[in-house]
Formats: structure tokens, sequence, C-alpha cells
């Protein structure tokens, strides 16, 4: 599987909002938005491995921490539910500039109830799993125990939840109790998978009985047997991802798989991270765009020079397999490492544009080619002259007429 890609996205009160993109090995045939449970993040082990199984099953799952938590921006004291249902719809609005939107949302216990509270608000979902949810967004005030009383009369107060101290204040508790979660349930209109375990200690079961009378069909629920509210059994993370994937099947049609959703040409768009990531969108198939930490990027994906190395090995390996193919050469696994430079074209000695005279520095491309099999100088040198036909070898040699307008207008 693909290693998570690292992006960033701007949350609702603009604070920079820390995320994971868990892809699968080919194009996702969905994609998936996942909500940690309260304090916890994006990286907590149940998310990771929900995310981890889900694209294994082809769904590729954002999960990102929310305003003040984990690794985003901002101060967690100044948030509260409906920043973070706020922050679940700037996620969605990510997605769909730069890879597709969201047509399953996924929350973990308060991530639940705020996906619940947020489905309504975003178009292409169409499906909603909660796991170990509450029914109520008050629920998760029951953590604070007598600290309730010192947020009632000193405005806010100093809280230990998992091992770890935050703050909480008056809007925090007052934001809390001004939602009526049942009625947007009701109101969704969203197939609905309700996740919980019966011996769940943090949140009980009741909350699922609640919530799943609240929804209208299509519904379904599912028993976690034995699992903890965390879910920190490895194979229940991943027994959930299952379920999960198997149940939102059914309601992803063919106009809501994301390969049919592909661009036409190639469309390079920012994300809003850093300073120079882009998403590359090309086909059914999105990958980033940036620039090393060195020149001022997050080297969250290949720069644009890279891109023209990798279009030129790949070009490069592919030419060589075609030919190998067609002559039925053993040359194993084909590889082609390319090296660019600037150089001086008057001290390029081994390249053709020194030899027509031309000045200045000069792009200069290096491959070098392996093969699993053996090679005799024979077969080296045509290696050698069949790498020089591949189509973007040429296209780089030659001159090209590029046109460039702006939407709305032609450039001057």
């Amino acid at each position: 599987m693909p290693a998570p890609q690292r992006i960033s996205f701007p949350g609702a009160n603009g604070h920079e909002l820390a995320a994971r993109l868990d892809l699968p090995e080919g194009a996702p045939r969905a994609y998936a938005l996942f909500a940690h449970c309260f304090t916890c993040s994006k990286d907590l082990a149940a998310a990771r491995r929900i995310a981890q199984g889900l694209a294994e099953e082809g769904i590729g799952v954002l999960r990102f921490d929310f305003t003040g938590l984990g690794h985003s921006d901002g101060e967690f004291a100044n948030t509260n539910f409906s920043s973070n249902v706020a922050d679940l719809i700037s996620a969605a609005d990510y997605m769909r500039a730069n890879f597709a939107a969201p047509s399953i949302l996924i929350g973990h216990s308060l991530g639940g109830a705020a996906v619940l509270a947020a489905a309504g608000d975003i178009a292409e979902v169409k499906a909603v799993a909660t796991i170990g949810a509450p029914s109520d967004v008050g629920h998760v005030l029951h953590q604070f125990g007598s600290s309730l009383d010192e947020v009632a009369a000193e405005g806010e107060a100093h809280v230990t939840l998992g091992g770890r101290p935050f703050t909480i204040k008056r809007q925090f508790i007052e934001d809390a109790g001004g939602h009526d979660l049942a009625a947007r349930i009701g109101a969704m209109k969203r197939a609905l998978l309700v996740l919980h375990s019966p011996t769940d200690e943090i949140v009980g079961i009741k909350n699922a009985s609640a919530i799943f009378t609240a929804a209208k069909h299509p519904k379904s629920f599912v028993s976690l047997d034995n699992a903890d509210h965390l879910l920190t059994r490895a194979e229940d993370a991943a027994y959930a991802a299952r379920v999960i994937s198997a149940w939102a099947a059914r309601f992803l049609s063919a106009q809501n798989v994301v390969a049919d959703q592909g661009v036409e040409n190639v469309v390079v768009t920012e994300t809003g991270a850093g300073k120079f990531q882009n998403s590359v969108r090309s086909g059914t198939h999105v990958i980033l765009a940036d620039e090393p930490k060195s020149a001022g990027g997050l080297d969250s994906g290949p720069s644009p020079y890279d891109f023209l190395s990798i279009a030129l090995g790949a070009c490069t390996s592919m030419t060589l397999r075609m030919y190998a193919d067609r002559k039925k050469l053993g040359l194993g696994r084909i590889s082609v490492e390319v090296r660019h430079g600037k150089v001086d074209a008057a001290h390029c000695e081994d390249c053709e544009a020194a030899a027509e005279g031309r000045e200045g520095r000069i792009d200069r491309f290096e491959r070098i080619i392996s093969v699993d099999g053996e090679l005799d100088d024979a077969l080296r040198d045509k290696l050698v002259e069949i790498a020089g036909k591949c189509p973007v070898h040429r296209t780089l040699e030659a001159s090209s007429a590029i046109v460039t307008r702006v939407a709305g207008g032609v450039a001057d």
C-alpha cells in the first residue's frame, strides 16, 4: 500500500489543519472522510488502522486533526462541537477541490456525533458510519465531573483527559447543550451504519439505540462484540473497516464511483497547504506536486522538474519493454534512473546541444538503464539506441509550442 500522504488545509476559522490521506494501490472507488474521537487525533491507532483497512478495500480516506489537537494549529480551549462540525465541512470542501468530495463519512465517538451533524451539509455524502458515538452532544460533559462547577463559577477550568491537560471554557459547555442531534439525524437523508460495542464503558450501548431509532431507513446496526471504546485491538479496527466497506458499496452507484469522475486533461490546483503544494489530477489519478523544504516547500510530492524526470524515465522503461517483448529478449525487470541538472552548453561534451553551438546554461538529463538479465556490448548499444526513440525523449530534444491562455480571455 502507498504510504499515507501528509497534507494540510485551512479549517473553518483559518487555522491550518494537519491531515493524512490514505490511498489504495489503484484509483479509489470512493473517498471517505474520518472524524476522530474527543481530544484524540488522526493518528490514534483505531483511526490509522481503519483508514488503512479501507484503503485496502479501494477507498481513499482523509483523516485530520480538529483545530487545536494533534498537529493542527489553533487553541483547543477556543473550540467546541460547532467548530468541529465546521472543520469537517471545510475538510469536505478541500477534498472536493483537490481530489473528490467524500461519499462516505465515518466518525468515532464524538467524531461520530460530528459526522451526523455535518452529513446534511455535504451534498455528495451517500453513507454515514458511526463508531461508539453518543446520541447527545452533551454526553461529552460527563468526562469533566466536578470541573463543570469550576467552569460555571470561573468561566474555565483545567481538566485532564486521557492523561493530557486541557482547558475547557464556558462557551464549550454552552455549545454542547445547544445541539438537537436527534433532529439532525432524522433529517439527514443518508444511509446510516451504527457500529457499537455492547460493553463500551465510555459511551453506553443505549446511545447506539437512540441514534438508530432517530434515523430513517436505510439504516443498519453492527455489534462490535468485546471491543473497547477506542478499538485498541487491531482486529476490532480491521473488522470495522471491512464492515464499513462492504456496507457502503451498496449505496455507491456507478455515478458516485471516483473512477468515473476523472478529468479529461491534466489539472493542477493549489491546495492551500504550504507555499507551493499543488494537487495534480490526470484522468482518475491524483498526486501532489511540491518543492523540497530547502526551496520553501513542504516536500510533500515531486517537484516540477522531478515530474519531467519521471516522464522521461517512465517513457524510456515502457519503450524498452515494448522492444524487449517484440524481440523476445530476456531482459528481466527494467529500471531507469534519471538525473537532471543545469550545465553550461559549451562544457557539455556529451550533449548534442553543444555541437549545435548553443550558448548559456541548458538542461541535462542523464539516464542510467539497469536490467536484471545479462547484457553484451551489442545489446547494450541497442538499448541506448531504443531509449533514444522514447517519445518523451524526442519531445524534450525538439522544440515545442506552448500556448498559454487565462480562463475567460487570451493572455497577453
